[in-house]
């Protein structure tokens, strides 16, 4: 299989962007509800939770999770 440039160079982007502390998906789903609960409540979650805030920022799966859960929870709470 041959990878495209474009292909190569997200990877390389991608490897460039990896810390020393980063979250599993398995972790931020941890933190999601504490993250939300931060959200709603008009907190800054981003600034107390950053690691999960990252982790948002590079993960569609979890970043879709998270929007669908703070959606339902606003709902109820209007």
């Amino acid at each position: 299989m041959e990878l495209s440039k474009e292909t190569i160079r997200k990877m390389i982007e991608s490897v460039k962007m990896t810390r020393d502390e980063e979250l599993t998906c398995g972790h931020c789903y941890d933190e999601l509800d504490r993250f939300i609960e931060m959200k709603l409540n008009d907190k800054h979650p981003e600034e107390a939770l950053p690691l999960v805030q990252e982790h948002l920022d590079r993960c569609p799966a979890c970043r879709e999770e998270y929007e669908v859960l703070l959606e339902a929870l606003k709902s109820m709470t209007e």
